[in-house]
Formats: C-alpha cells, sequence, structure tokens
C-alpha cells in the first residue's frame, strides 16, 4: 500500500488548522483542563479553548465538527475529543484528547468512593453529606445558582453545623 493510498483516519486533517498541531501532551493537558473546570458540562470550556485560547479550530470549524459528533453514538463532548484530537493529530491525538478529558474526573471519582467506602458509616460524615445535598439541591434547582458556588459555601456551612450539633448534644 502507497503511502497516498493510507487510510484517511490515520492521517490528521490539517487543512482545518493554521500553524503546527499541539503536541499530544498539549492536548491531553488541554482536555484534562476543560474536564475540571466544567462540572455538569464541559462544552462551553471546549470552545473557550479550542476556538478562542489556542486557536486550534475557528468558531464555524468547531460547529461543524461537534454538529458531526451529534450523530455518533455516545456522550457529544467525547465525540468531540476523539474527532477534534485525530483531525489534528491522527489517532494518537484522539486517544490523547479523549484520555485527558476522561481521566482527571475518573480518578477524583475512583479516590472519592474509596474514601466513602472508607469512612461513609461515620455518622458525622452521613450528617454533613445530607446537609450538603439538601442545601445543593435547593441552591441548584430553585436559584439557579452554579455549583461551584454553591459546594464552596454548602461544605463548610454542613460542616459548621454538624460540628456545632456535636457540640450542643455533647454539653
Amino acid at each position: 500500500m502507497s503511502r497516498d493510498s493510507a487510510p484517511a483516519a490515520q492521517e490528521p486533517d490539517r487543512a482545518a488548522t493554521s500553524g503546527p498541531p499541539p503536541s499530544l501532551a498539549a492536548l491531553f493537558v488541554a482536555f484534562a483542563r476543560m474536564s475540571l473546570a466544567g462540572f455538569g458540562g464541559v462544552l462551553v470550556f471546549a470552545r473557550r479553548a479550542i476556538v478562542e485560547q489556542h486557536r486550534w479550530m475557528t468558531a464555524d470549524e468547531f460547529n461543524e465538527t461537534f454538529a458531526l459528533c451529534h450523530f455518533l453514538p455516545g456522550p457529544n463532548i467525547v465525540n468531540l475529543s476523539m474527532v477534534f484530537g485525530a483531525r489534528l493529530r491522527g489517532i494518537a491525538g484522539g486517544v490523547a484528547a479523549f484520555t485527558g478529558l476522561l481521566l482527571p474526573p475518573t480518578l477524583i471519582m475512583t479516590v472519592l468512593a474509596i474514601i466513602y467506602a472508607r469512612f461513609g458509616d461515620v455518622e458525622v460524615l452521613r450528617r454533613i453529606l445530607a446537609g450538603i445535598s439538601c442545601a445543593a439541591v435547593g441552591l441548584l434547582g430553585v436559584l439557579r445558582l452554579p455549583l461551584q458556588a454553591v459546594l464552596l459555601v454548602a461544605i463548610p456551612v454542613s460542616v459548621g453545623a454538624t460540628f456545632l450539633l456535636r457540640r450542643k448534644v455533647a454539653a
């Protein structure tokens, strides 16, 4: 098989980008940052990073690529990471972007699951988590506040309230 007849999936599409393609590490880090910034949705962060910050695509190219991802099975942002990474760096780029998108949240959830498995039966922790969940539901559902702000306020308030109630019961 000659170089010209290689499958298109093996060769990145360089027509849509300007300048040298980002390294695999740059793709991984960019998508890892997106995944860590986007509680409940990464699309806004992905567009900002890809179009505005790194200028790896134009807004039209991003929209066209994202529209394609709607037709593929699975979550659109996961599809976008694979398609985008593959356009810039071939299959390795797709894997780097995909891994960057999914690895950090997976590691965080795994660590939290281990902590919960170890300490989930502690009554104080159960009460703290119950308080946080009630506050979060109210603040997110009724007031439509962003999740990060709710967690930054709800966790310390819940821990403090539990501490004060424990002191009251012990006294």
